[in-house]
């Protein structure tokens, strides 16, 4: 395999769709009302694929002994051989100099941010993933702090309730992937030791209760942007949305969650469900 490919392979583009949460603060407060805002976000996105492509090749060096026993990470670059260590680490570096600098250009605060996340992540990846209960907080604090970085590019204030839907949300889907991942490869092959701290009844109940907390938030935030007259279209999003997480949960409950942007790109009703979801959602916002 090319050099090229090796790296591009293990940049992980299908999971660059992670990063399509910088728009959710935005589109929430409807600021797409510009060209500025439209490339800042674009910009946005294009500096958490860089952090996070880094992020991506610092775990497969430090995971390259365990994924080799991993039925699927096992097939991944450094596991295999294709892609040296040495080179791995260099063109993280490389990335993650650019995600930053770019984020810095673009406004202080996303400088801070994606510092933040580069920072978990590489605590992550050289302790906290060992560390029952903490690795699910970091994994989940990925996906929390790419729906901040979109509000804070573009300036646009976060609220309380929006912070709650991101954040148990992400622990919804974080903890979900663990129990697929006990699920599937068990305490036995996994590749996380953490793995060894958890039942798949406790995990059942950590995303059980997120996904409560996370429908009660967002139907007590949609309730609250409602406007006075007219048709409540945020009311009305509040059936698509839970919906789509009960259609989540399936394939939560059926171990088969390990990679969420596999579950939504195979799952046409659940992307139906999203489609409707963001179209309600759009009209509340314009109306």
């Amino acid at each position: 395999m090319p050099w090229h490919r090796a790296v591009l392979r293990s940049m992980r583009p299908r999971q660059w769709a992670k990063n399509g949460l910088v728009v959710a603060a935005p589109l929430s407060a409807a600021a797409f009302d510009s060209v500025s805002v439209y490339g800042t976000v674009v910009a946005t996105f294009l500096a958490f694929t860089l952090a996070a492509s880094a992020v991506y090749l610092l775990n497969d060096v430090r995971d390259r002994d365990s994924d080799r026993l991993h039925p699927v990470k096992r097939l991944r670059p450094v596991a295999e051989g294709l892609l040296s260590t040495r080179s791995a680490l260099a063109v993280g570096a490389v990335l993650a100099t650019a995600g930053l600098a770019l984020a810095w250009v673009i406004e202080p605060d996303l400088g801070v941010t994606v510092s933040v996340y580069i920072a978990l992540q590489v605590a992550y990846a050289v302790w906290l993933k060992h560390q029952a209960v903490l690795d699910i907080a970091v994994v989940a604090s990925g996906f929390l702090l790419r729906a901040i970085a979109g509000g804070v590019a573009v300036g646009v204030p976060l609220s309380q309730w929006f912070l709650l839907v991101a954040g148990f949300g992400s622990l919804f889907v974080v903890a979900g992937k663990r129990f697929s991942e006990l699920h599937t490869v068990g305490v036995e092959q996994g590749t996380r030791r953490s793995l060894s701290a958890y039942s798949e009844s406790y995990l059942r109940f950590v995303w059980s209760i997120a996904a409560a907390v996370t429908i009660t938030a967002y139907s007590l935030w949609a309730f609250e942007i409602s406007g006075d007259e007219g048709i409540n279209w945020q009311a009305l999003s509040i059936a698509p949305f839970t919906l789509g997480l009960l259609r989540y949960a399936v394939d939560i409950d059926r171990g088969v969650a390990g990679e969420p942007e596999e579950v939504i790109i195979g799952d046409h009703i659940l992307q139906a469900l999203a489609l409707v979801w963001l179209g309600l959602f759009v009209l509340g916002v314009r109306s």
